[in-house]
């Protein structure tokens, strides 16, 4: 009974965590025109925003690794989600520099839950992983969604400092629930022998191949969200309806948390998931080189679309904890993984806009997309024929 009770709470306490994972990023987009106006910050440093939390997933997912290495995962996520909650109030601060501060701070505390989460998942949930990652990435994506449109609400009828302040609470609560959980930390590997013995990940083919997979899913789903509604204006779409369309596509992905985990338990699955990738990274894409205004059309390809980002970014999660064989390297693949995938998250938007501006179409940027997608198609076939990580 005391195990079942254990258990609920650990889940009720994760999903808490994992609906902070997107939801500082996700908030900030409708605040921009409030942020200009009442903090002072120029129009051109507005894209540092989105950039800082990415390169801090890219610089500071190895150190988390090693901290989680000496402290244990549930006190890691602890001490360093603090950083989250003093950086979300420091963003309340109206000024520039506080508000650059507290989004780096932010970043670290998100890095915590997004490298060692499904770790912990692991361990916690043994038998139920895939229960586990659903719930931790349907919490993640929903709340993200959610907050996006909850801060366009409170915005347009509050101030700038009460909406921040109010979505933030939530990172407080999250805070306060996972306590309880320390009691389950403990230090991986303490054993010496095991530790001279242990195979990194960094060294074996199947890590980076995990590796380039979550980069390059990151980077065609950054670098959609941020150019898909500027093309769908400049085919004749009213930027409200290309704002609906986006979220729309964020939607599709959610069922798709607990789609990919239940298929991708079975191995004969693994090539529907595979095909259903093709199908909305690839093919559905390509539908936006067609000049239409057609809202059920681009509808159409929106869904797909959605469905694509949803497999590719559960598959990089179940990936994690499948092709692995104990918590620390769990979290040191997803350490890896996210370190060198948010820097190419990072990249993408930079390089598609490029692209676009280079070659004075987007057609250039969409076709960039299909061939990225088509080597992350190659690389999911290639892993979900491979045994596990070695220790």
């Amino acid at each position: 009974m005391k195990n079942n009770t254990s258990t609920k709470w650990f889940i009720i306490s994760m999903m808490l965590i994992s609906a902070n994972l997107r939801l500082p990023i996700t908030m900030m987009p409708p605040l921009i025109n409030s942020i200009v106006k009442d903090v002072g910050m120029p129009q051109s440093m507005l894209g540092v925003l989105t950039a800082i939390p990415l390169l801090t997933f890219a610089a500071f997912s190895p150190i988390i690794v090693k901290i989680a290495k000496k402290l244990g995962n549930e006190l890691t996520i602890f001490l360093l989600f603090t950083f989250l909650v003093i950086g979300s109030y420091v963003r309340v601060i109206p000024s520039t520099a506080a508000l650059l501060i507290g989004t780096f701070l932010v970043g670290v505390g998100i890095d915590s839950g997004n490298v060692l989460m499904p770790a912990v998942i692991r361990d916690r949930m043994p038998l139920k992983m895939n229960v586990g990652t659903s719930l931790y990435t349907l919490s993640m994506l929903l709340v993200g969604a959610i907050g996006t449109i909850t801060a366009g609400f409170l915005i347009s009828h509050t101030s700038l400092k009460i909406t921040i302040s109010v979505l933030s609470s939530i990172s407080i609560i999250a805070l306060i629930f996972w306590i309880p959980n320390l009691k389950h930390n403990e230090i991986a590997h303490t054993n010496g022998d095991v530790l001279k013995t242990y195979k990194s990940v960094w060294k074996q083919n199947l890590g980076w191949l995990i590796t380039f997979f979550f980069g390059l899913q990151s980077l065609i789903y950054y670098s959609i969200i941020t150019w898909i509604p500027s093309l769908l204006i400049s085919h004749g779409i009213p930027t409200v309806t290309a704002s609906n369309l986006l979220t729309i596509l964020q939607l599709t992905t959610l069922p798709f948390a607990f789609i990919v985990p239940a298929m991708a338990a079975n191995d004969n699955s693994m090539k529907y998931l595979n095909i259903m990738l093709v199908l909305g990274y690839i093919f559905a894409p390509l539908g936006f080189l067609i000049n239409t205004s057609n809202i059920p059309l681009v509808l159409i390809f929106v869904l797909l679309t959605g469905v694509g980002a949803g497999i590719a970014f559960n598959l990089s999660i179940v990936f994690f904890a499948k092709k692995t064989t104990n918590p620390y390297q769990t979290a040191e693949i997803s350490g890896m993984a996210q370190s060198i995938g948010f820097v190419l998250a990072a990249i993408g938007p930079i390089l598609s806009g490029y692209v676009q501006q280079r070659f004075q179409t987007w057609s250039a940027m969409i076709i960039l997309f299909a061939i990225v997608a088509t080597i992350l198609a190659s690389i999911s076939f290639i892993i979900s024929h491979k045994d596990n990580i070695q220790e």
